[in-house]
């Protein structure tokens, strides 16, 4: 199997079964990496251990953050899952597409698949720091999947796809990490706000399209580097215009 550094997210899992089975699902496909969001419940409990059986390892291990932003930090993809559409919510994967989309990447690329809470999901500024969006097309009757469900069929399709992509480790991309897009959107909304492109009472709206239209593209290291180059002259320029207004 390509040797891809793939992590699972639970964002404040409040179901001490549902981590456990999360384990187990993990284990199933040859993924060990959970990491789990200011988790609701003790993921080492009885209910989480019984439920993980032989994955008991992956709860021992599980890395406890207290922020997205930061167990996403050292990911080159993050794949973020929802099922409710609406403003900022487009352009969503099927399963089998994020598969293939991860198949693509180099080996050495980081990619996290986020899931959100068991009753609410993820909310939009979690979404944010997501590079892609991925749905699953369940029945409009009962649209909502258990987690352990939903992450099982996810890491199916990401294991299927690895399993029949040859592609070349020199020939595949190596995305940005977290922490270095994160810098870029930082400094690209402080920019954007000092030249009066976005609108101060609500900046987020404009960012959130360029954030869907960066993630599309999936900037690598360099890129990120060009586009803050841009942002940096931009404000240059910005405050040699103060200059000679004063």
């Amino acid at each position: 199997m390509h040797p891809l550094n793939l992590c699972v997210v639970l964002v404040e899992p409040k179901g001490a079964a549902n981590i456990g089975a999360v384990a187990r699902a993990m284990k199933n496909f040859g993924f060990s990496d959970l990491r789990l969001i200011n988790p609701r419940v003790d993921h080492l409990s009885e209910a989480a251990v019984n439920m993980a059986v032989t994955a008991r390892d992956l709860l021992d291990k599980a890395r406890i953050f207290t922020s997205l932003a930061e167990a996403l930090s050292d990911c080159n993809l993050a794949l973020g899952t929802t099922r409710r559409f609406g403003r900022y919510r487009e352009e969503f994967l099927h399963p089998a597409e994020a598969g293939r989309l991860v198949a693509g990447l180099s080996a050495a690329a980081g990619v996290a698949l986020v899931f959100g809470r068991e009753d609410k999901g993820l909310k939009t500024s979690e979404l944010d720091l997501c590079q892609q969006l991925v749905t699953i097309p369940a029945h409009p009757d009962l649209p909502s999947m258990n987690l352990s469900q939903a992450v099982m069929l996810c890491l199916y399709e990401v294991a299927e796809a690895l399993a029949v992509d040859s592609l070349d480790e020199k020939e595949a991309n190596l995305n940005a990490s977290g922490e270095e897009l994160e810098a870029m959107f930082v400094q690209m909304e402080q920019t954007l706000l000092d030249i009066g492109f976005l609108n101060p009472q609500n900046p987020k709206h404009i960012m959130r399209s360029f954030r869907r239209m960066f993630g599309r593209q999936g900037l690598d290291g360099h890129e990120v580097g060009i586009w803050r180059g841009v942002w940096s002259k931009i404000e240059w320029l910005q405050k040699e215009l103060g200059k000679k207004e004063v």
